[in-house]
């Protein structure tokens, strides 16, 4: 175990833990403006509101989707990584693993933007995470697929493969409504060339688009540098951050009682003698330790690991019966389920905070290249109001379905793909080489960053480790 709290760390471990916090709050910090240029790039191009103006108001909105958005989206990108890397967290290794995937994120952000392309910050981080997993195994001489977690991988990339083209074709199909309803030729004209300000009608809906686009993206990235600090603090200080202090060990005592009568072999959902035999010594570890507590912080610091691992292991055996249709009927076992990870699954308040600045202070440089991109650069026409307003509607909605449903999706692609729907809907033209640039980051981000990660973390294991 490196450290049992911020006082026992070492001056080598306490440089390792604060370089690694400093590299996630950067991560969130570059994600401010690398994503975040698209909510305020309709605003800002079709001169709806002055830029300082609306990248202060996009930061603030980003700010209040982070309390609002909860922490289903951290825990989504946490468990990517299957179970065996989650549990050996705490070691050197562990802390290699975190550094390296936040340099290749980064890296890629930092690369895509200085070329001015809407490149998906969510895309770098998910690369980097799964180049991690494929790495550790390959190291360790383990079959390639058992470094990622498939069943959370399988929600995450539906996700993120759906949301784009769900992008382009409502926003196309919105724009098209939207000619129907509103006549006034002046909401399907772009800017004015002389620099006039549009309609305070027009202006207005405007605003409100790039609001709901600020507060979706909030609620939904800001989640994942929660889920990084995590990992960072849980594999750093174990005994302070592996369980949440504030959680209910007696609710979770009986859980696990509920678990063992619903899935045990007389139970409602009888499985193998030997997934029983596999799954009830955790339960069983996880009934007598907590025995005689009432919250996590009356658990003795040195066994807080322990439970931590024995509630991974059974969140992840119930992950995969939750693939049955038997679970999905039993609420019972779903609530039990749910029961036990919030000992496991909460971020405090000032990882919240911290990520919050680090965000809307993001937010608040950079968003030039972004914004000429996705106003002139994706058509052949400039950007009109009502294109504007359409693309940022589907994102906005998009992207707060994706938060609620605890999924990551990415801003970049959602936005930019609404825009080039909606400029197929106006019969604008799609400009070939810039579509072709964005294409090729997006199918590109995946694979570099992965290799990026597998490369950082294989050198820093050869090395460091």
């Amino acid at each position: 175990m490196l450290s049992t709290s911020l006082t026992a760390l070492t001056y080598p471990s306490l440089a390792v833990t604060v370089g690694a916090l400093l590299l996630a709050f950067a991560f969130e910090f570059v994600n401010g403006f690398h994503d975040t240029a698209n909510a305020v790039a309709t605003v800002i191009y079709t001169r709806s509101m002055r830029p300082t103006a609306a990248v202060v108001w996009s930061a603030l909105w980003n700010v209040v989707g982070i309390f609002a958005g909860g922490i289903g989206v951290a825990y989504a990108i946490v468990h990517l990584l299957p179970v065996e890397i989650l549990v050996s967290a705490q070691s050197r290794a562990g802390v290699v693993m975190i550094i390296s995937l936040l340099a290749s994120a980064i890296l890629w952000n930092v690369g895509t933007w200085y070329f001015g392309l809407p490149a998906s910050s969510s895309h770098a981080l998910i690369g980097s995470i799964l180049g991690i997993g494929l790495s550790n195994a390959l190291l360790q001489g383990k079959p390639i697929l058992s470094g990622i977690n498939l069943h959370k991988l399988s929600e995450v990339a539906l996700s993120l493969l759906l949301s784009p083209v769900l992008g382009y074709v409502l926003a196309a199909a919105l724009l098209l409504l939207s000619k129907r309803l509103f006549t006034d030729k002046t909401l399907h004209q772009p800017p004015a060339k002389n620099g006039e300000a549009p309609p305070w009608w027009i202006r207005g809906i405007l605003v409100t688009t790039c609001t709901g686009v600020s507060f979706a993206h909030g609620s939904n990235d800001g989640q994942k540098g929660m889920g990084l600090v995590m990992l960072i603090l849980i594999g750093m200080m174990p005994a302070q951050y592996a369980l949440n202090h504030d959680g209910s060990t007696v609710k979770a005592q009986q859980a696990v009682s509920r678990i063992s009568k619903v899935v045990g072999p007389e139970g409602t959902l009888p499985v193998s003698a030997f997934e029983w035999k596999a799954i009830s010594g955790e339960l069983a570890h996880v009934e007598s330790t907590l025995a005689g507590t009432t919250v996590v912080s009356g658990l003795h610091p040195d066994v807080r690991w322990g439970v931590r691992v024995n509630l991974l292991k059974i969140d992840a055996w119930l992950n995969t019966l939750s693939e049955q249709a038997i679970y999905r009927k039993n609420p019972e076992l779903k609530a039990a389920h749910d029961d036990l990870n919030t000992l496991i699954e909460y971020v405090p308040m000032w990882v919240i905070f911290a990520i919050a600045l680090s965000l809307g202070c993001g937010t608040m440089i950079g968003w030039q290249r972004i914004v000429v991109t996705v106003g002139e650069k994706i058509g052949k026409s400039h950007l009109t109001y009502s294109q504007g307003a359409a693309a940022e509607l589907v994102a906005m909605s998009t992207i707060g379905i994706a938060s609620f449903s605890g999924l990551p999706v990415s801003t970049t692609h959602v936005l930019s793909s609404g825009v080039a729907g909606t400029m197929w809907a106006n019969r604008s033209g799609l400009n070939i080489g810039t579509v072709k640039q964005i294409a090729a980051a997006w199918v590109l981000t995946l694979p570099v960053t992965m290799l990026m990660a597998c490369g950082l973390f294989a050198l820093g294991k050869t090395f460091l480790v």
